[in-house]
């Protein structure tokens, strides 16, 4: 039976979208479902360009005149692709995308066909799910983020919709609020979530040494090359990489940068070879961009190719509701990390966290918890374990976080044995030492002297 006549017919019959384009774009033919998905009629597409509908999930690399100015065209077919397209109504619309090349006979290309799978049903579907693990704390918190505020679950919405997208993405907000488990979530979320997520501190390296980093070199780049190295682009091929501070970065990376995301490659320091990399790229930063674009610091046309989809994480000031469930969670942590059984904290404590400002956003109030625990060994966290600027209390008076009211010979015991307590937390390190219990390094240092404490020794005991 020659069933080639029923073609129509059959593709007619499908629920998913069918759409036929030439190799310059051009829509040649849709099916009805695919007029139900966009909103437009039949002859409203055919004729024109299918970027009409501004699919998420195009690779575009020109107008459509040239040979291999669409990814498909290049890479001859997309498999499974969650992609959002935009209706007839201004709307976006999930889809699954799958399309593949077109040849005649002589192995020419003649266009492409590609079927839409509506997933807006599915998705509302997961959006509720999700909603509701989260009203009955079946999960711990968003991928890592705490938070039942509608300022927080604003935040996870946003993160989960663009999630399904390849968007750049642009983190900002005070240091502090987490911007890098925002990032950490967008990646977990994604359809990238099963390979690497890299980080780059792009403060915390110097010209030369972050373009290494980027993008690596080959042997003999530079003095100190003696070998070749991958850079974090090409590490981080099918996934995510993470792009910290990126407001300090020099005008000669920012060029690199735009070419690598403009042109999806790269070349490693010293080499002329052109590196194909497939990676998103998330970036955060707590500078104003725009005001540095205004001041000339950085590249106007950067900053717009970075800033397709920004979120803003809201400092904790903004969501003091939850600052309950997120010593809960603090507490629970270093429990385990401390082996201390510490119930909760007291109404007296709550108050005083609640009242405090947190300048520091939730990075403070997790150290503040950490602080605690070197005071506090069992039973709940009272206020007298808190961080003097927290309790209301002066540093010269609880330095380093004992109380001054009692006998000489019992409060210097007591002082030493919660040093002692947190440069085993800290492994030795004095600055963190400092900034765990609220005092300067200079002050751990004569500490450490005046108890006569072996880093040696009395850590491992």
């Amino acid at each position: 039976m020659d069933i080639s006549k029923y073609w129509k017919t059959i593709v007619d019959t499908l629920q998913d979208g069918v759409m036929v384009v030439d190799p310059g774009g051009k829509v040649l033919s849709v099916n009805p479902a695919a007029e139900r998905l966009t909103g437009y009629k039949s002859e409203e597409l055919i004729g024109k360009s299918c970027r009409v509908l501004d699919c998420t999930g195009c690779e575009i690399f020109g107008q459509g005149a040239a040979e291999k100015w669409c990814g498909l065209f290049v890479k001859g077919k997309v498999r499974a692709k969650k992609c959002l397209i935009t209706n007839k109504d201004k709307r976006s619309v999930n889809i699954i995308k799958n399309a593949t090349i077109l040849y005649d006979e002589d192995k020419k290309i003649i266009g492409a066909v590609e079927t839409l799978t509506d997933m807006s049903v599915l998705v509302h579907q997961q959006f509720e799910i999700s909603q509701l693990r989260r009203s009955l704390h079946l999960d711990e918190g968003f991928h890592g983020l705490i938070g039942k505020s509608p300022v927080m679950q604003n935040l996870f919405e946003l993160i989960e919709n663009v999630a399904l997208t390849e968007a750049p993405v642009i983190i900002s907000g005070p240091s502090g609020t987490g911007k890098e488990l925002v990032a950490r979530a967008i990646h977990e979320a994604s359809d990238r979530k099963e390979n690497p997520f890299l980080k780059v501190n792009c403060s915390a390296l110097n010209e030369n040494l972050l373009e290494s980093e980027l993008f690596g070199h080959v042997r003999g780049a530079y003095s100190g090359a003696e070998k070749t190295r991958i850079g974090r682009f090409e590490a981080a091929h099918g996934g995510t990489i993470f792009l910290d501070e990126i407001g300090d970065i020099s005008p000669t990376i920012q060029v690199k940068l735009l070419r690598t995301l403009e042109e999806k490659e790269i070349e490693r320091v010293g080499d002329n070879q052109t590196i194909k990399v497939d990676v998103r790229v998330l970036s955060a930063t707590n500078k104003d961009l725009e005001a540095l674009v205004k001041r000339n610091r950085f590249r106007d046309d950067l900053y717009f190719r970075i800033n397709v989809f920004p979120i803003n994480c809201p400092p904790l000031k903004e969501h003091v509701t939850d600052i309950p469930i997120l010593v809960q969670n603090f507490i629970r942590i270093n429990n385990q990390k401390s082996g201390k059984k510490i119930l909760g904290m007291t109404p007296e404590a709550i108050e005083k966290i609640t009242a405090y400002e947190w300048p520091g956003n939730v990075r403070e109030l997790r150290n503040a918890i950490e602080y605690a625990f070197v005071l506090c060994s069992s039973g709940g966290i009272g206020v007298h374990h808190l961080p003097p600027k927290i309790a209301g209390t002066s540093v010269a008076c609880a330095e380093p976080g004992i109380k001054m009211d009692r006998p000489g010979k019992e409060k210097a015991s007591e002082k030493k044995a919660a040093l002692i307590e947190a440069l085993r937390q800290t492994n030795g390190n004095r600055s963190e030492t400092a900034r765990l219990l609220g005092v300067s390094r200079v002050t751990v240092w004569k500490q450490i002297k005046r108890f006569k404490i072996d880093l040696l020794n009395d850590l491992a005991t």
